[in-house]
């Protein structure tokens, strides 16, 4: 990405230049800062740049695993002083991060003190705690003083910091990463680092390797929480193929009886990152908001570990289902957005799935691997060059002591006597007396025959694309022992299963008593629920100004769908419905219903039921009521109702539908000439050249259509067949006696 740089400003200080073009230049340049420097990790070594210099800070001041810990003062000082010039509160949060257990799945710093907890508490001021570097670390810093790693000046110019770590293991995907850029973000869950190694090594043997066959390694994340993931199979997948899904992770749990047929629920593992006293205060809410019927109590048991007790309602609602219910209604549940959206080795920003990711830390790994042994060869040459001078000089010693001890400039006669370099000549000089015994020389000849087959070694590699990536690999498995699965650290902790199949609603739904009620929907959007039957609807009060527009019978268990002209349905449990004490409340509230929406039918659900829904175009087809249930707030879009809206919804409770348009024309057709759909606009009813639908009504073609009159009278219309016509057809003039409204039924 190219940044077209400002032009230099004139001498008076003052640049004459749009504002547009100023503010945009300007701010591209703080998004890149954003995006380079502050919120994407290096696909490289995983790491921000703040947490790269914590890092080799810390190693710079030799706060070693085997070495005394030092106050974190004293390293968000170095830090900031040296190395990032922010504020030092943002330096220690990323300390703290790197130190927490429940935070990081390969804590790369070893804290002493409180450095906070699960529950959200906040760690102790940085006077107060300590810190050195874990062996996790030291593997990503192994090698950076052998010009492994580019380096580059600091803020300041007055030192230098590493681009990049060596890194040892694959610390972006093992760690994982989260944060938000401008115009992009990252997220990134933590996975087991031995398993990412053996998906290295596969790659290593087999280049051309499946993701499918990486992911017979890399089973899905780790989390250092643990839980349980219950993500598909295919969903994973797909996941690990684009770099973006999301992973399901719900907390683990196990029944423990309490004796008489009683039992409670003890919760030892929560989902990444939620804290766990919030999720006992929502639980405690749901309880109190009576949103968990089958919940009877919850209690916080933790110490060291976590142990959340939770007491069903009855004893016989089945754990399975109590739990089914929570993991849909609280954080015992939850989703962790994937989006492996990183920087590259050249710092361009992008998605990678997991096979690039790999790949991209793999070429790491071997340009460190080629920088050290170049690096190392360099050594070695320097040393070999002198201990050829040193056995050059074996070779002549009486000659080398002659001069040195007897010549007025020694050093030029041993150039010029054995064409020696200053270099040779100054370690013959600096070569004392009891060393030039014959077994310090037995010793040279065999220092310089190991350095020189090393060398060979080392030449021979870098010639050799085959034997770098061998080294990688033997380089892998040395990390491997350290972070294996047979340790502690390296045990896998969040385990992979199947969701039960379990109706938890239906569960619910049978703790709910079943009672008759009315529910009441007035024209300005209040709603309540009745008990009973409503036998006189003229009796019920509403708000000045309004008015009834929907009287539905139903019973507490019962859903309420209620399809609103935008062409969505909404849900709401009949049981959660207001009383009818007062005038209720606004159902827009309830939902996520603009004003300038209206609603065009209310009925409560009835499973496997189907209803025909259709546009004020004209367009319509037949809907399965269960594909319709939502019960988000934002509802479900099923009908694509065009510009002008929705018009029906109709039960279908018969073989014909009769349709008026606003010219008052009248279509019939058969009703099984609409094709069933979950959602979507439908096909034609009936043409018209200007209008649109008006009303329609289902009715079977033994007993005849009907209508309701001026008069409120019910007409059964029997000579309806002189309108039975194709569907999309414009239908023919309403019969005499048909309501002024072009309606059969009022509205």
């Amino acid at each position: 990405m190219t940044i077209v740089s400002a032009p230099p400003p004139p001498s008076d200080g003052i640049i004459d230049e749009p504002l547009s073009e100023a503010l945009s230049r300007r701010y591209l340049a703080y998004a890149l800062s954003v995006i380079t420097d502050r919120a994407l990790p290096d696909v490289r070594d995983g790491l921000k740049p703040v947490q790269r210099r914590v890092l080799y800070a810390m190693r710079e001041m030799r706060l070693n695993p085997e070495s005394a810990a030092r106050k974190c003062a004293k390293v968000v000082g170095e830090v900031m002083g040296g190395y990032h010039p922010h504020g030092d509160q943002s330096i220690y949060d990323t300390l703290v991060r790197m130190a927490q257990h429940f935070a990081q799945r390969y804590p790369l710093v070893d804290g002493q003190g409180n450095f906070g907890n699960i529950d959200g508490d906040n760690a102790a001021a940085m006077r107060y705690t300590e810190a050195k570097l874990t062996q996790a670390a030291t593997l990503l810093l192994d090698g950076i003083d052998e010009d492994a790693v580019d380096f580059k000046p600091t803020y300041d110019g007055q030192d230098d910091e590493p681009v990049v770590l060596p890194t040892g293991f694959p610390n972006l995907l093992a760690n994982g990463a989260t944060g938000i850029a401008v115009g992009m973000a990252t997220s990134i869950p933590p996975h087991n680092a031995s398993e990412l190694l053996d998906a290295c090594l596969l790659l290593l043997d087999q280049p051309e390797a499946s993701t499918e066959a990486l992911m017979t390694h890399v089973r899905g994340p780790d989390f250092p929480t643990g839980g349980i993931i219950v993500e598909p199979a295919a969903s994973l997948l797909d996941t690990y193929e684009t770099g973006r899904g999301g992973v399901r992770l719900r907390a683990r749990w196990f029944k423990e009886e309490t004796g008489r047929g009683t039992y409670q629920i003890v919760v030892t593992e929560i989902p990444y990152q939620v804290k766990k006293s919030d999720l006992i205060e929502k639980l405690a809410e749901l309880i109190d908001a009576k949103k968990a019927p089958l919940l009877g109590d919850v209690r916080d048991e933790s110490a060291e570990d976590v142990r959340l007790v939770l007491e069903p309602k009855s004893r016989n609602v089945e754990a399975e289902v109590l739990m089914e219910s929570l993991f849909k209604l609280s954080d015992l549940e939850v989703r962790f957005s994937v989006n492996l959206n990183v920087l590259d080795a050249r710092g361009t920003p992008g998605v990678m799935g997991l096979k690039t990711a790999l790949k991209a830390f793999l070429d790491h790994r071997r340009d460190v691997l080629v920088r050290r042994a170049r690096h190392r060869l360099a050594k070695i040459e320097a040393r070999l060059h002198v201990l050829d001078g040193l056995l050059i000089a074996y070779l002549n010693l009486d000659e080398v002591i002659r001069i040195v001890r007897y010549e007025d400039e020694p050093k030029a006669k041993l150039i010029a006597a054995f064409e020696l370099t200053d270099i040779q000549a100054d370690a013959i000089l600096n070569t004392r007396l009891r060393q030039l015994a014959k077994l310090e020389e037995m010793e040279l000849r065999r220092e310089h025959a190991t350095l020189a087959e090393e060398r060979d070694g080392i030449l021979a590699m870098l010639g050799s694309d085959k034997a770098q990536w061998k080294l990688v690999a033997v380089g892998l498995k040395d990390v491997r022992k350290v972070l294996g699965p047979e340790t502690a650290l390296g045990k896998r902790r969040s385990d992979l299963a199947d969701a039960p199949e379990v109706d938890a609603d239906a569960a619910i739904e049978a703790m709910i008593v079943r009672e008759p009620i009315t529910v009441i929907l007035s024209e300005r959007g209040w709603i309540r629920a009745a008990k009973g039957k409503v036998e006189d609807p003229s009796e019920l009060k509403f708000k000045e100004g309004d008015k009834l527009a929907f009287l539905v019978p139903a019973e507490t268990t019962d859903k309420l769908m209620i399809f609103a002209s935008d062409g969505r349905f909404f849900t709401l449990p009949c049981d959660k419905l207001p009383s009818a004490r007062g005038h209720g409340e606004p159902v827009r509230l309830m939902l996520d219903l603009d004003d300038k929406v209206g609603i065009i039918d209310v009925f409560p659900h009835r499973p496997g039921a189907k209803r025909i829904l259709a546009s004020r175009d004209g367009y319509g087809f037949i809907l399965p009521e269960d594909e319709a249930i939502s019960f988000r707030r934002a509802g479900k879009q099923v009908l694509n109702p065009g510009p002008k809206g929705a018009a029906i919804s109709l039960a279908l409770h018969g073989d014909h539908l009769a349709v008026v348009g606003d010219n008052g024309k009248i279509l019939i057709f058969p009703a099984d000439e609409l094709p069933e759909m979950p959602r979507g606009k439908g096909v034609k009813l009936q043409g018209y050249r200007e209008g649109g639908l008006r009303d329609a009504v289902v009715f079977l073609g033994d007993e005849g259509a009907t209508w309701i009159d001026a008069a409120g009278r019910t007409r059964v219309w029997t000579e309806w067949r002189e309108w039975l016509g194709k569907r999309a057809a414009s239908g023919k003039t309403a019969p005499r006696g048909f309501p002024a409204t072009k309606r059969f039924r009022p509205k």
